[in-house]
């Protein structure tokens, strides 16, 4: 099966929804400031992407995705690294890993912004702090899968630690970790807008906001299908590299 016949139920799906999208707005008479039709948030698309505030705060946003991500995944393999090689620790640090996920992030905004500001800071903290738990939880899993025999053999071999670590660990750990890394991309989008709509003085999520105090309700959808090319990207690029980094173990 061809990459394009695997894609079409997708885009016949998608079609398929802004046709009867669009055939509710005309027929429905749905006012415009409630529903837009699909055809004039596409022309309205271009008079937004024309902006040159647009493109800075679309770059003020990314620049928070990928920081608060990068953040996220550094910290979560080594976390989840450290309480693998270490029950103790797993044990000391697990109340708080769990404290961490089940406080509601949105609750977090204001103290992060009381904390760091209204810049971009804040907001990368909060993209990070929701971000790194699929990637410590993927890593530590990926940790524990490594085969028995491989130890072994490592073992036989008189390998040093660190040797373990990138010949053995590392790699039998990828698909896991990379697998994290895909939620990840997509929970730092979701955690650097969330901070934008809360406690942001820039970024897409705060043009949303100020957008949508101006009742453009065609304006705020643009933004909305901007943010989702963002993500849908962003988690493309990931899911790309994983492919390539672990041909072996795909079974895409």
């Amino acid at each position: 099966m061809t990459r394009l016949q695997k894609s079409l139920p997708g885009i016949v799906s998608v079609t398929g929804s802004f046709i009867i999208w669009e055939a509710y707005c005309r027929l429905s008479g749905m006012p415009a400031l409630i529903l837009p039709a699909p055809t004039q948030i596409l022309a309205v698309f271009f008079d937004v992407m024309s902006e040159r505030s647009t493109f800075y705060h679309l770059s003020i946003t990314l620049w928070e995705i990928l920081a608060g991500f990068s953040i996220a995944t550094v910290a979560g393999v080594f976390l989840g690294w450290l309480i693998y090689v270490s029950p103790i620790i797993q044990r000391a640090l697990h109340p708080f890993i769990v404290a961490s996920q089940v406080v509601p992030k949105v609750a977090l905004v204001p103290l992060f912004v009381l904390w760091f500001g209204f810049g971009p800071a804040s907001k990368i903290i909060v993209a990070a702090v929701i971000a790194f738990f699929p990637v410590m939880v993927n890593t530590h899993l990926g940790l524990r899968s490594v085969e028995d025999g491989h130890k072994d053999v490592f073992k036989a071999l008189r390998a040093n630690p660190f040797q373990r670590i990138m010949l053995l660990q590392i790699p039998s750990a990828l698909p896991a970790i990379l697998a994290g890394m895909e939620m990840a991309i997509v929970l730092a989008t979701i955690g650097a807008v969330v901070g934008e709509y809360l406690g942001g003085s820039e970024g897409l999520g705060y043009l949303a906001v100020a957008t949508m105090n101006a009742f453009q309700t065609d304006r705020l959808f643009v933004l909305i299908i901007l943010l989702t090319l963002i993500g849908f990207s962003l988690f493309i690029v990931i899911a790309t590299l994983r492919r390539m980094l672990t041909a072996w173990h795909s079974v895409d």
